[in-house]
């Protein structure tokens, strides 16, 4: 039977690292962190999840600045707001809630965020520092899931990572930073030829792919660490990408859903929201 990670208590912890860090960023610089979220239409879940963004920045002395502009906004005006948020010296991190009203280019919306201010890690001057080692803002999900590892003294050298979802988001920066701490990454698919069997080799799985249950716990290697982004709705609950009962059955070392990777996201971005007011540049 495998050992749960508890994503909750990891959160916390972090979370109070980060208060410590705004403290003292306050009192030696007397600069207070900001982040500005930009809300955009009534998407249930988005409201839930930006609810929970500024809960955290009060928890952690963050001062937060809502945006909540009308479902109709055109681009331009979009475009202006963001402008006024990346000139705003109070704000150090910028988060645009998705998905976007279709009428609306999420990418140019995106990337019009400044990269300093980007502590979703989306940009891609951030995605690109990723890529060639350079030190900017991560990704929130995966730097997260790299710290759920870290507590749970997961070797990750010469160990071989499954990835099963490859979206900008999750699964290409995720591999990338398992690649930094020597793990030999694959990246698989719902296209991806025999994958019971990838899974089967993998010491470390990462699902990412926004399906429920997809990924069968019969596949799991007995013993390796399984990471579960998913967060599905069914008529039955919230499930993850991964059948769970039977994946903690072979695992070693697994997260729940919920309560696993989502609580490691929020405090994440608390964290990258420190650090861009470390370093404004």
């Amino acid at each position: 039977m495998a050992r749960l990670i508890d994503g909750k208590a990891i959160a916390k912890k972090v979370r109070e690292e980060v208060a410590r860090g705004v403290e003292a960023l306050q009192a030696e610089r007397g600069i207070v962190p900001g982040l500005a979220t930009i809300l955009v239409g009534s998407d249930p879940g988005s409201e839930v999840y930006v609810r929970g963004k500024h809960r955290a920045c009060k928890q952690v002395g963050i001062a937060s600045f809502p945006h909540r502009p009308e479902p109709d906004i055109t681009q331009e005006a979009l475009l202006a707001l963001v402008d006024e948020l990346n000139a705003n010296p109070e704000v150090h991190g910028i988060l645009v809630q998705l998905p976007l009203p279709s009428h609306l280019d999420e990418q140019t919306i995106l990337d019009r965020v400044a990269p300093e201010k980007d502590v979703d890690g989306f940009h891609p001057l951030n995605a690109g520092k990723l890529l060639t080692g350079r030190a900017g803002l991560r990704s929130c999900t995966p730097l997260g899931i790299m710290r759920l590892l870290e507590e749970m003294e997961v070797e990750l050298e010469g160990k071989r990572a499954l990835i099963v979802g490859r979206s900008n988001i999750v699964g290409k920066p995720m591999a990338l930073l398992l690649m930094e701490q020597n793990a030999t990454v694959t990246i698989a698919h719902s296209r991806t030829r025999d994958l019971p069997a990838r899974v089967a080799e993998a010491d470390l799985v990462v699902a990412a792919i926004g399906r429920p249950e997809f990924v069968k716990g019969a596949w799991i290697k007995e013993g390796a660490v399984v990471i579960d982004v998913g967060i599905n709705r069914t008529d039955e609950g919230l499930v993850g990408d991964v059948e769970f009962a039977a994946a903690e059955a072979r695992a070693s070392v697994i997260t729940p859903v919920p309560g696993g990777v989502g609580p490691m996201t929020i405090a994440t971005l608390m964290q990258n929201t420190l650090e861009a007011a470390k370093d404004p540049s």
